[in-house]
């Protein structure tokens, strides 16, 4: 049994600390990335944002995406399309090449959105966080109010 977190106890600015748990992403019955060295970010209000390390990819799985972002704290971030299982989730990763300091380890390493893949933390299914921003990974053990969803991406 994973112990209850409440996610408005997560810190701010947010926390980098190793998963604690093996992680799995799937996309079409195909294990797109598997790793028991994956790290996770904590923020308050936000499900956590799990990382693995690109060498725990699948060969030819990520394929580089237009576009990008700017996350405050972790720095600019590049996508991918994920293609595995006969399908492709467009857009679906992305990696901080090299990220702010205090978020250092992440770099390479690829984060997935829940919504179009299948994954797991220990042996908890994943649900996307609320809304079509944030890639945190919802799990039962988790509690209180997950921003994302209408009237919450202001907090």
């Amino acid at each position: 049994m994973v112990a209850p977190e409440d996610v408005q106890d997560y810190p701010r600015p947010p926390r980098l600390e190793p998963a604690g748990a093996p992680l799995r992403v799937a996309l079409g019955g195909a294990v797109v990335a598997e790793t028991v060295r994956g790290w996770r970010v904590l923020e308050t209000h936000h499900a956590p944002t799990y990382y693995l390390p690109r060498e725990d990819v699948a060969e030819g799985a990520l394929r580089p995406a237009g576009g990008g972002s700017l996350c405050e704290w972790k720095g600019r971030a590049r996508y991918f399309d994920v293609h595995a299982g006969g399908r492709v989730a467009r857009r679906a990763a992305w990696s901080y090449e090299a990220p702010a300091r205090g978020f250092e380890a992440l770099a390479g390493a690829v984060a997935f959105y829940a919504g179009p893949l299948e994954a797991r933390v220990g042996d908890m299914d994943v649900i996307p966080q609320p809304g079509d921003f944030y890639g945190g990974w919802v799990t039962p053990n988790l509690r209180g109010v997950v921003k994302g969803g209408p009237g919450t991406e202001g907090w």
